[in-house]
């Protein structure tokens, strides 16, 4: 089984800002594996989703975390007890403010970074030995003004045309992921 979680905040406030793209991804990703649309659920702190498909031969369970980004790794820690999901069966699909808009990274056991959402899991876990697809956000307008305003503006349009097509390579690189190898994944995409 694999979990497969896009980090965000919840609300209509928050749709289109770069915090977002986790959730922006996940939702592509349940596109691309033609899951059923997610459901809230209190129990484990967020929309999830499932689908079971014989060509990936695992059940894989969607997650967009609402907690706020700062305190994803309760809904994570509750939803890998419960489904009895190893660390290393996590795909975490979130905003990077160091890669540039545009480019797309891979990592397995990495740290934090800064990211809080990453910070919240690795403590919730007790590792950081998951998988993690970052998407970069940053632009010019990044040395503007501070980060943590930042990470919650609006895309332009032509950022956002941008966004599309890094949060469907995410999914595609989550898929690759869950089909093969976090290091298959790692050589196509990174």
């Amino acid at each position: 089984m694999k979990l497969v979680v896009g980090l965000g905040n919840p609300g209509k406030k928050y749709e289109n800002t770069w915090h977002n793209i986790g959730f922006m991804a996940v939702d592509k990703t349940a596109y691309f594996l033609y899951a059923p649309k997610f459901k809230e659920s209190s129990k484990f702190l967020a929309e999830t989703g499932s689908v079971t498909n014989r060509r990936y031969s695992d059940k894989i369970i969607l997650a967009k975390p609402l907690t706020f980004m700062n305190l994803s790794g309760k809904s994570v820690l509750a939803l890998a007890n419960f489904y009895k999901i190893k660390p290393e069966d996590i795909i975490v699909i979130h905003d990077d403010i160091d890669l540039p808009l545009g480019k797309m990274r891979i990592s397995f056991d990495s740290s934090a970074g800064g990211h809080n959402g990453i910070k919240s899991i690795i403590e919730s876990l007790g590792t950081k030995k998951f998988c993690r697809i970052k998407i970069g956000m940053a632009t010019k307008r990044k040395s503007l003004m501070d980060s943590a305003d930042y990470v919650l503006n609006k895309f332009t349009k032509d950022d956002l045309r941008i966004v599309e097509a890094q949060t469907s390579l995410a999914a595609e690189a989550a898929i690759e992921i869950i089909r093969s190898s976090v290091n298959k994944a790692m050589n196509k995409y990174n």
